[in-house]
């Protein structure tokens, strides 16, 4: 096979099930503007440090994106809204049923199955970009694959220019209310969810939960000028002002 022609299917698209599911506004509004923006070239690809998810540090060797992958993001990206759950944040789709739809599943001459090609990209790429997370499911499968369940951060929908705050809004209507007052005004980095879920997590886990989201915040060369000590006072900070606004919002 030609290099030209190595990959299936190069130009991927997401193809809902003939049996639709009734989706709600806000999944049709985020589909919407998915589609009239391209996600693969979005300026977060560019400027986001990649994490790795296991150990929490920077990715030093890291695979942009190429065009077959960037065609793969953008069909994906269309499923996995499609599929989402605006109450959990969970796409309720396996991941080879995401690369079924987006027809980026390959057959081997066998009748093997591979979605590979999916699995990278989420693996590979959207998850150490922050754009999602991913949870080994502990149910045994007959399937060759290990299920996960995949959840959509708030720096997904910015792909498509939708912003936490839009985000925060619809899922949790009554943050509006608590968003008033001047610690949560503060708090710019830690969403509300992370704020209520502060009392599972230890001091070292909220600091280092901090830390990851500071470092895809910035880019390379905003880190390097803030420098180690101006990295550790900046989480001192918000370690503060994320247990105020914890304080405040259980009172």
């Amino acid at each position: 096979m030609s290099r030209k022609n190595y990959i299936y299917n190069s130009k991927p698209k997401f193809n809902p099930p003939k049996n639709k599911k009734q989706i709600s506004r806000f999944i049709c509004y985020a589909m919407k503007k998915a589609s009239e923006i391209d996600v693969a070239r979005s300026y977060l690809n560019r400027t986001l440090l990649p994490v790795d998810p296991q150990t929490g540090n920077v990715l030093i060797r890291f695979r942009r994106l190429n065009e077959h992958r960037a065609c793969a993001m953008r069909a994906i990206v269309q499923a996995m809204l499609y599929y989402l759950n605006v109450k959990s944040y969970v796409v309720e789709a396996s991941i080879e049923k995401l690369s079924d739809e987006c027809g980026l599943s390959t057959f081997s001459n066998a009748g093997n199955k591979s979605i590979t090609r999916t699995s990278r990209l989420i693996n590979h790429f959207l998850e150490p970009m922050g754009f999602i997370k991913c949870k080994k499911m502990e149910k045994k499968f007959l399937s060759n694959y290990i299920p996960k369940k995949i959840f959509l951060t708030p720096m997904f929908f910015m792909l498509f220019n939708i912003s936490e705050k839009e985000i925060n809004s619809f899922f949790h209507p009554s943050i509006k209310k608590c968003q008033k007052s001047d610690t949560l005004k503060n708090n710019i980095f830690i969403s509300f969810s992370d704020i209520n879920n502060i009392s599972e997590l230890d001091e070292k886990s909220v600091r280092k939960k901090i830390l990851n989201t500071l470092i895809r915040f910035y880019t390379a060369s905003e880190l390097t000028k803030i420098g180690p000590q101006g990295l550790k006072k900046r989480i001192d900070i918000e370690y503060i002002n994320l247990c105020k606004s914890y304080k405040k919002i259980i009172k």
